[in-house]
C-alpha cells in the first residue's frame, strides 16, 4: 500500500460522506482521499454497519482513493472498529491523542494502515506540537480550533500562521477550504505548500451531503496549483 496517494500533490481529502453512491462520485470526481465520520456527536456520524459498504463503493470508484476513518480518543474497546477489515486504509486520530497513544495505536493496528493526527490549532504555538508526532504517525491534518467541536465547523486556522511551517512529515490543510477560498490560501502558501487540502462543509448542502457541483469546482481550482508544483 502506497504511505501517501500517488496523484500529484496538492491531494484532495473529502470529508464527513455519509452515502455510498455519493461518497463514490467524489472518488470519481477526483478525490484523494474520503473520511467518514466515526464520532458520534458530529452531525456527519455514520454508523459502523453502514461504514464497509461506503468504502467498498469509493475503492470501486477510485482504487487509489484512500479511505478515512476519522475518530476521537479511541479506546481499546473500539480497536475492532478500528482495523483494516472494515474496509478503511487510513485511521485518522481528531482527539487529543497524546504521542504515546499514537504510538499504542500503531502498535495495535499494526503496519497495514495508514496513522494521521489532527492538530487542532488555536495559536503559532500550537504549531510547535508537530515535531513530537513525527515518529509516531504517517501525516499530520492541521484544523481551526473551535470550543466543543472537532471538525467540520467552517472556521479557518489565519493563513500567516503558518507561513514557513514545514513539519518533517506530511501534512493536510482544513477548516474552512471552499472552492472560492482555496486558490487564494494555497497562493498565501506557495512558499511552505500543504501537501494536501481537507474540505467538509465548504462543499455541503447539509451536514453529510456534499455538492457534486461544487465538489467539481473544488477540483477545478485545485487544478492548476498541482500543474504547478510538478511541470
Amino acid at each position: 500500500m502506497p504511505l501517501q496517494p500517488p496523484t500529484p500533490r496538492p491531494w484532495l481529502k473529502v470529508c464527513g460522506l455519509r452515502q455510498p453512491e455519493q461518497a463514490a462520485a467524489v472518488a470519481r470526481l477526483g478525490a484523494d482521499a474520503i473520511g467518514v465520520i466515526a464520532v458520534p456527536a458530529s452531525p456527519r456520524w455514520l454508523e459502523p454497519e453502514a461504514r464497509q459498504p461506503l468504502f467498498a463503493a469509493v475503492a470501486q470508484a477510485n482504487p487509489a482513493c484512500l479511505g478515512v476513518l476519522v475518530v476521537a480518543d479511541p479506546d481499546d474497546a473500539l480497536l475492532p472498529q478500528l482495523r483494516p477489515e472494515q474496509g478503511h486504509r487510513v485511521v485518522q486520530l481528531h482527539g487529543s491523542e497524546s504521542v504515546q497513544r499514537c504510538r499504542q495505536l500503531r502498535q495495535a493496528l499494526g503496519p497495514e494502515l495508514l496513522l494521521w493526527k489532527a492538530l487542532r490549532i488555536r495559536s503559532p504555538q500550537d504549531l510547535e506540537q508537530a515535531q513530537a508526532y513525527a515518529g509516531c504517525v504517517d501525516a499530520l491534518l492541521l484544523d481551526a480550533w473551535v470550543p466543543d467541536q472537532l471538525g467540520g465547523t467552517g472556521h479557518r486556522i489565519p493563513i500567516d500562521w503558518l507561513e514557513g511551517f514545514r513539519p518533517p512529515l506530511p501534512w493536510w490543510l482544513a477548516g474552512g477550504l471552499s472552492p472560492e477560498r482555496l486558490a487564494p490560501s494555497l497562493r498565501s502558501l506557495a512558499a511552505s505548500p500543504p501537501d494536501g487540502v481537507d474540505v467538509s462543509s465548504g462543499v455541503e448542502r447539509a451536514p453529510g451531503d456534499k455538492d457534486l457541483a461544487r465538489v467539481a469546482a473544488l477540483v477545478t481550482a485545485l487544478a492548476p496549483f498541482r500543474q504547478d508544483q510538478h511541470t
